[in-house]
C-alpha cells in the first residue's frame, strides 16, 4: 500500500520509477535517501557503471507537495538495482528474475518454447486462436521491417517512431495517437494488443509492402525510407477502403 512515484517517457515509450520509493518499500529503512547513496557507491565498486550511467533525474512531487528532482530508473535498471539490495522483501524479485533468465536461455536454444509461451499468455487473456495467429504474424512483419530500416541507416528513436506513424496513417487515415483515442486507450497502451484481426492484417500488409518497396528501391537513409513508408501505408489504406 505504499506509493511508487512514476513518470512516462512518451518518446522512448518507457516508464521511469523513483528509486528511493522502491528502496523504501523493499528495505523498510527510515532513510531511503541515505540507503540509496550507500547502494550507489556499492554498485560503482561492483563495476555496474552502465547501471550508474543510465539513472536519470526527473522532477516528481515530494511528500511536502513540492516538485523536486529525484533519481529514477527504467524497469530493466531497477531490476539490476534490486539484485543488489540485501533484503527478504527483495528476494521474490530475485527468484523471479532468475526464473525469467533461465526461460530466456531455453527460448534461445529452442524458439518454439517462446512461441508456445506467447500463445499460452494470450489464451490466458481470453484471446481466440485466430487473433493470436494474426498478432504473432504482425510481430514477425514488424520485426522484418525494423530490421530492414536499421540496415538502411535508420538509427534514431524518433526516426522509427515517425516512419511507423507514416505507415499507420497511410493504412488507417489516423495517426497512432488518434487511433488510440478512438479506442479510448491511454497513451502508453500498446495499440496492436488492442487491434482487431482485420486491423492486424492490414498493418501486416502495410509493413510487408513497405519492406518490399524499401528492398526494391534500395532505399537509403531517412528520406527515402519515409517515401517508401508513405507508399506502403497507402497500399494497405486502399485495401481498407475497398473492404469498407
Amino acid at each position: 500500500d505504499q506509493k511508487i512515484r512514476t513518470a512516462w517517457d512518451a518518446e522512448k515509450e518507457e516508464w521511469y520509477f523513483s528509486i528511493i520509493d522502491v528502496i523504501s518499500v523493499l528495505t523498510g529503512t527510515a532513510n531511503p535517501r541515505r540507503y540509496w547513496s550507500d547502494l550507489k557507491r556499492k554498485l560503482k565498486i561492483e563495476g555496474a557503471v552502465e547501471v550508474y550511467e543510465k539513472i536519470v533525474q526527473l522532477k516528481m512531487i515530494a511528500s511536502d507537495g513540492k516538485e523536486r528532482e529525484t533519481d529514477c530508473a527504467t524497469v530493466e535498471i531497477l531490476f539490476r538495482i534490486i539484485q543488489s539490495i540485501p533484503s527478504p522483501k527483495a528476494e521474490p524479485f530475485k527468484r523471479w528474475l532468475a526464473k525469467v533468465g533461465y526461460e530466456r536461455i531455453q527460448e534461445t536454444q529452442n524458439p518454439d518454447i517462446a512461441i508456445r509461451r506467447a500463445i499460452g499468455s494470450y489464451l490466458a487473456k481470453g484471446r481466440d486462436i485466430q487473433w493470436i495467429e494474426k498478432r504473432l504474424n504482425s510481430i514477425a512483419k514488424r520485426k522484418g521491417l525494423t530490421d530492414e530500416w536499421k540496415a538502411r541507416g535508420i538509427s534514431l528513436g524518433w526516426q522509427y517512431a515517425v516512419l511507423t506513424d507514416t505507415v499507420h496513417k497511410g493504412t488507417f487515415d489516423k495517426t497512432t495517437k488518434e487511433h488510440k483515442s478512438i479506442k479510448k486507450l491511454e497513451n502508453n497502451a500498446n495499440l496492436r494488443e488492442n487491434m482487431t484481426e482485420m486491423e492486424l492484417t492490414l498493418m501486416g500488409l502495410a509493413e510487408l509492402a513497405t519492406k518490399e518497396l524499401v528492398q526494391t528501391k534500395d532505399a537509403q537513409g531517412y528520406k527515402e525510407n519515409h517515401e517508401a513508408a508513405k507508399i506502403g501505408g497507402s497500399i494497405a489504406g486502399n485495401a481498407r477502403k475497398n473492404l469498407e
